[in-house]
């Protein structure tokens, strides 16, 4: 299995159409933000993380996400889920994580399966407008 894309969303829906196929819409997909209160702040963002399962594939897999410090690396949250996803098909995961940030900074979404190749998704807080 691989991961086709990680992105931070304020939401998203699932919708069939004709095929059988399935939609997913996304919305307000971010890489920055401002926090609602001020320093030190935490926040509960949501990571969708996109997987594929190539054909012939047994479709079972774990998937790890560590939330990293940037700059100084140090891992401040972790996640870890199994995943199946049927041979030939594509699914995703909802990971969520409470994230405390004392001033404005960089944390990222370290996502791997089965401590594969791992896809890196930043998340900046931003300092409070004045």
């Amino acid at each position: 299995m691989e991961i086709v894309a990680a992105v931070f969303t304020e939401g998203f829906d699932l919708r069939q159409v004709a095929g059988p196929s399935t939609r997913i819409d996304l919305r307000g997909v971010y890489f920055s933000t401002v926090p609602p209160t001020p320093f030190p702040t935490t926040l509960e963002p949501h990571l969708v993380v996109l997987i594929r399962c190539p054909a012939g594939e047994s479709g079972n897999g774990v998937l790890e996400v560590r939330f990293l410090r940037a700059g100084d690396g140090e891992q401040v949250a972790r996640n870890v889920q199994p995943v199946q996803v049927d041979p030939g098909r594509f699914g995703y995961r909802l990971v969520k994580a409470e994230l405390t940030f004392d001033e404005p900074g960089t944390i990222e979404a370290h996502c791997a399966l089965d401590r594969g190749h791992v896809t890196v998704v930043p998340l900046t807080v931003l300092p409070v407008p004045t």
